[in-house]
């Protein structure tokens, strides 16, 4: 038997789907509630396989306290809410499933229901755009940072520099003063000013901010 709490702020929306829900034989509604905040007492309280979860309801919403019930239940998202900035962080905060109301019918909200019981993904059109956006951008800054740090280790092996010359900027690149970078190499204010004379001639630049730019591969 699928246990299920229903968390939503529309007693009429309850009304309906409590019969609809145990309709199947397979599934028995333990617990409502009117908010999520009551909704998260709930599944803490009857730990149901499934808590479906509206995202608009007064007191505490859905997006507030779906990462907490999603430690005690897996979370179905039932809302008439499609816009995508919605979507994304409801999914990011733990959501198995999303349908989105007039993106499905009875049939099914009783598989989606025995699908994230059993631990997989359901979602409507609209959710899954989403879900299918958020990890091409996702795989596009993957990408761009790989890029970025080969950029970057190209070019910090074309500046030449010495071991020592390489401590200091990295120092230098994480925000030390020059009195805070010679107490670390144990060297003398004078003697880090030198170093650093050697690098801008290295790196081409005339101070620390295009130094730091450089080796960071900004510039």
């Amino acid at each position: 038997m699928i246990t299920v709490v229903i968390v939503d702020d529309n007693p009429t929306v309850r009304a309906t789907l409590r019969p609809l829900l145990e309709s199947d034989g397979t599934v028995a509604v333990v617990a409502e509630a009117g908010n999520g905040r009551a909704g998260l007492a709930a599944a803490i309280r009857h730990r149901p396989r499934v808590t479906l979860l509206d995202y608009r309801m007064p007191v505490a919403d859905g997006l507030s306290v779906i990462a907490e019930i999603s430690q005690h239940s897996n979370v179905l998202v039932l809302t008439g809410s499609a816009e995508p900035e919605l979507i994304a962080p409801m999914l990011r905060g733990g959501a198995r499933g999303y349908l989105v109301y007039g993106q499905f019918d009875p049939p099914d909200l009783l598989r989606a229901v025995h699908a994230v019981a059993a631990g997989q993904g359901w979602l409507t059109p609209t959710a899954a755009n989403v879900a299918a956006n958020a990890m091409r951008e996702a795989f596009a800054r993957e990408q761009e940072a790989a890029a970025r740090a080969e950029r970057q280790r190209a070019a910090r092996h074309s500046f030449q520099l010495t071991v020592r010359e390489r401590e200091v900027m990295t120092l230098l690149a994480g925000g030390l003063s020059n009195a805070a970078i010679g107490q670390r190499m144990a060297v003398s204010e004078k003697t880090v000013k030198n170093h650093l004379n050697k690098l801008y001639a290295k790196l081409g630049v005339t101070n620390r901010t295009e130094a730091v730019a450089r080796w960071q591969g900004w510039r």
